[in-house]
């Protein structure tokens, strides 16, 4: 803004995200659609190197060399209920008790329970490309990332494709490796992570597909890849992801489905995938009805200073998403592990006042992780264990036991990080933080 045209106001992207409303005699400036929408529904997305010049006579778009541009008009489609708390005391509570309907959204449309298919069509290949792939690098940031490393687990165990799973913001700093038959896929909830976008671009100068797994319509992310999938989690204000992770996974799985079934996946265990995955939001559902079990467990822990988290296979990278949520939200200090690398160093830790939670499902490495518990126990360490229900051999050995159904194991991260997500609301809810808007943090990362 400037004295000398004082009714005008200049907005220029170069790097962070800047999206203009266009309402009936008036305009607005903001880095995301969420402020926007109570006040319009349409707007205009700018790219690098774009300014919008608002006047109360109307708006033009231009590069920043003052070539005009001509922009199109997006229409949200977001309801202004949906930014709002509806009754929940805070964003992030209300969004993890809208996992069942987010994870069905990210379904709907694509999965054949009868066939065993799921058909992502923005993916924009062919059946001939998506069987060319010969290499998998998954580039993602925080949850996103975790989300990540549970698709690595699932396309490499379903479809055999070797998978990496990096930090955005080391890929483009280490000259990587993409050669042909690599296909790059970046996740963001927000579609504007900078880190996310810088190293989409690298990948891009290497000459890699690009596919985008995204949440935010016409964010940059899905405007610049060459394909991609919306997760259709809707609006996400809690700065601590929750829905879009599970809806992250949820994609991730369909994605896995479709990988698989064109390679080695027998058509039986494509059924049950599908069948299994199309499950998942009524099983959350039964989890969500035991938030006040979780609250009893956070009231026991709530003023304790350090948290351990450990899980195997799957449930490895949901220990790591259990272990952000505590920190970013209660500002306690916690880490997530394999469970088996407790020995190398963790165990050191772990005493009357270290409470350890643990990931301890059935599944292949339930015997490995009960052992670990025993270890825990033989240390006087408190034992929070998220377990398959009828478990009561997990019952005998740990203080706080929270049941999840059963499911398939590449599916059991969608259910094992849902008390999860509740124990660090809770916690930090007793602690008297500030949950939906936790210090230091912003929702979207969009600078270095």
């Amino acid at each position: 803004m400037s004295a000398d045209e004082p009714g005008t106001v200049v907005g220029a992207r170069k790097g962070s995200p800047l999206v203009v409303g266009i309402a009936d005699g008036e305009y607005f400036l903001a880095s995301d659609v969420a402020p926007i929408v109570e006040h319009t529904r349409q707007v205009v997305y700018l790219d690098d190197g774009e300014m919008a010049v608002l006047s109360p006579d109307g708006f033009h778009t231009a590069t920043i060399a003052h070539e005009r541009v001509d922009k199109a008009v997006h229409e949200v489609e977001w309801d202004l209920a949906q930014i709002e708390k509806g009754g929940f005391d805070h964003f992030m509570l209300k969004e993890i008790f809208e996992q069942p309907t987010s994870v069905r959204n990210g379904m709907r449309g694509r999965l054949n329970t009868t066939e065993g298919l799921a058909r992502l069509g923005g993916l924009n290949m062919t059946v001939e490309e998506l069987r060319d792939i010969k290499r998998l690098i998954i580039l993602a940031c925080g949850t996103s990332w975790h989300a990540g490393l549970i698709g690595e687990y699932m396309i490499e165990d379903h479809a055999r494709i070797p998978v990496e799973v990096e930090y955005a913001s080391e890929f483009r700093y280490r000259n990587p490796i993409v050669d042909d038959g690599t296909t790059v896929i970046v996740i963001s909830q927000s579609g504007e992570t900078i880190d996310t976008l810088a190293a989409m671009r690298e990948a891009q100068r290497k000459g890699a597909r690009t596919l985008g797994i995204v949440n935010v319509v016409g964010s940059t992310i899905a405007r610049e890849s060459k394909g991609g999938v919306y997760i259709h989690a809707g609006p996400e204000i809690g700065v601590a992801s929750t829905k879009a992770f599970t809806s992250q996974v949820t994609v991730l799985a369909l994605l896995t489905l479709a990988l698989g079934r064109q390679r080695a996946m027998a058509r039986e265990t494509g059924i049950e995938v599908a069948r299994e995955l199309d499950a998942i939001p009524q099983k959350i559902e039964q989890i969500l009805e035991r938030s006040d079990a979780v609250r009893a467990i956070a009231q026991k822990y709530s003023q304790r200073n350090n948290f351990i988290y450990l899980g195997r296979g799957y449930n490895f990278p949901v220990a790591l998403e259990g272990a952000l949520k505590l920190k970013e939200i209660s500002y306690i200090h916690a880490e997530g592990y394999p469970a088996a690398e407790m020995k190398h160093g963790p165990i050191a830790l772990i005493d009357e006042n270290m409470p350890v939670v643990f990931l301890c499902p059935r599944d292949s490495a339930y015997e490995k992780v009960i052992n670990n518990m025993m270890e825990v126990r033989a240390r006087k360490g408190r034992i929070i264990a998220i377990a398959t229900e009828g478990d009561k051999e997990v019952a005998s050995l740990a203080d706080h036991v929270l049941y999840i159904p059963q499911t398939l194991p590449m599916l059991q991260p969608m259910l094992s990080v849902i008390p999860l997500q509740l124990l660090a609301y809770h916690v930090a809810v007793l602690r008297g933080c500030d949950v939906d808007q936790p210090r230091n943090l912003a929702k979207s990362v969009t600078v270095e």
